[in-house]
């Protein structure tokens, strides 16, 4: 007899096999399919399936189609443009704040982690993915706006499945470390314009980045053979 808890582990591992396979171009956008599909792939009843994919839902991933199942969420990529607009605009307002401040608390980690010789510097784009949105998230969090916090926790989270997309690449890898130590000792050395500037040229060129690789792999996604539920 299965428990709540063996139900919420099997949940677990759909919610993660699914988003591993948006995230790998294995299901890609516009694709559809049914919870029985799902569950068929996945050996797993409807119940966990519904679980999980309503999860993926609140988190933008997927959406359900009326009497159809369920597909995944098309990019829109003029919304994330507006988002990354959006993110802009905060992320300047923060590191001007960080700038003007008298005690710039909350960088110690960031500077531990970025301010490092290339030797020291990660290789793994996963890894650096996740530092990457601490990065920008803490900028934010150190200037001591909550309100500001939270509108920018929700861009973060709504821009996640493709700003994952620009640490493919070790050259990518290369000029976020770059980026975010010269933004870091603008910060620290207090030179507002420059700072300003550098955090919105960092964004636009990861934005115009991602766009690029993201149509090339959609194009080559779609012109190979894929193992799917549909």
């Amino acid at each position: 007899m299965s428990t709540a808890t063996d139900r919420q582990s099997v949940s677990d591992r759909i919610y993660q096999a699914l988003k591993q396979d948006i995230f790998d171009f294995v299901l890609l956008p516009g694709d559809r399919f049914t919870e029985n599909e799902v569950a068929e792939r996945l050996q797993a009843s409807r119940t966990p399936v519904r679980e999980a994919l309503s999860r993926l839902q609140r988190e933008g991933f997927v959406e359900v189609l009326f009497r159809a199942g369920w597909q995944v969420k098309p990019f829109d990529f003029h919304k994330f443009d507006q988002l990354y607009e959006l993110r802009i605009i905060l992320e300047q307002a923060a590191v001007r704040k960080l700038c003007e401040m008298q005690v710039q608390s909350g960088l110690e980690s960031l500077k531990d982690f970025w301010l490092v010789s290339a030797k020291d510097r990660l290789t793994d784009g996963a890894k650096v993915r996740l530092m990457d949105e601490t990065f920008h998230c803490d900028l934010i969090k150190a200037s001591g706006n909550g309100e500001m916090v939270d509108v920018h926790q929700n861009i973060t989270e709504r821009l996640r499945i493709i700003r994952q997309i620009d640490f493919t690449k070790a050259v990518r890898i290369e000029a976020t470390y770059q980026e975010h130590a010269k933004i870091l000792r603008s910060i620290i050395k207090r030179r507002t314009d420059e700072a300003q500037r550098l955090i919105k040229t960092h964004i636009e060129e990861s934005q115009a980045e991602v766009r690029k690789i993201t149509i090339h792999m959609l194009h080559e996604a779609r012109g190979i053979p894929k193992t799917s539920i549909n």
